[in-house]
């Protein structure tokens, strides 16, 4: 199975789509299956077949015609592209109800990624325990923290007032990556890598779609 990028500019929608077979072929490898067909990988995953060959394209040939996809090769070449095949560092802003969700949250800690460090403005917050065995750092400490522990991406949980501090401590300490849950678009370097997920946005969506299914 070759593996060689042949774009330099992958589409963002790409590698979303990566991770969402990367999901589909976990849970075939668990249930032992071991060659699956493109359409029926491509019926798990509900993307068109064609969509699926296109992707993988992208970073090289993949599959047998007329046979399909080795599982547990496919799943390992796709965790290899998305940088799955290590442990990634994180460190999260804002222990509210969202912050302690997040960081008990298990599934971070099964795909590879690992909360080493939290952070908080809160008094009260600052210098307790949490379940999950991390200490509540005071956010002045952040860069301090932060580079001891090796940290690779930023979590941001914090009211939109102070997403942008936070955003600019990550930047300062030498974080490359933030994931951000602040309702807000940051204000960001070039060369820094951000997500953000506003729950709001996709409840639009959805609002939209059950208002064009009404009579």
């Amino acid at each position: 199975m070759r593996s060689i990028m042949k774009f330099s500019k992958i589409p963002a929608v790409t590698i979303t789509r990566l991770s969402i077979y990367s999901r589909c072929l976990e849970a075939l490898a668990q249930e032992d299956v071991k060659i699956i067909a493109s359409d029926k990988l491509a019926q798990k995953c509900g993307i068109n077949p064609a969509q699926i060959r296109k992707d993988l394209a992208y970073f090289g040939e993949f599959g047998i015609r007329g046979v399909g996809y080795f599982v547990k090769e496919l799943l390992s070449e796709i965790q290899r592209i998305l940088g799955l095949n290590k442990t990634w560092k994180m460190a999260l802003v804002g222990i509210g109800n969202l912050g302690l969700a997040l960081v008990a949250h298990e599934n971070f800690v099964r795909q590879g990624y690992e909360f080493v460090a939290v952070f908080d403005v809160d008094p009260a917050k600052v210098g307790r325990r949490l379940p999950s065995g991390q200490i509540i750092h005071h956010v002045d400490d952040l860069d301090k923290v932060v580079k001891e522990k090796g940290v690779e991406i930023g979590v941001i949980a914090t009211p939109a007032g102070k997403a942008q501090n936070a955003a600019h401590r990550f930047i300062g300490s030498g974080v490359k990556a933030i994931l951000n849950f602040a309702p807000i678009q940051l204000q960001v370097p070039e060369g820094m890598a951000v997500e953000n997920v506003d729950f709001t946005v996709k409840l639009d969506n959805l609002a939209y779609h059950l208002t064009m299914a009404e009579p």
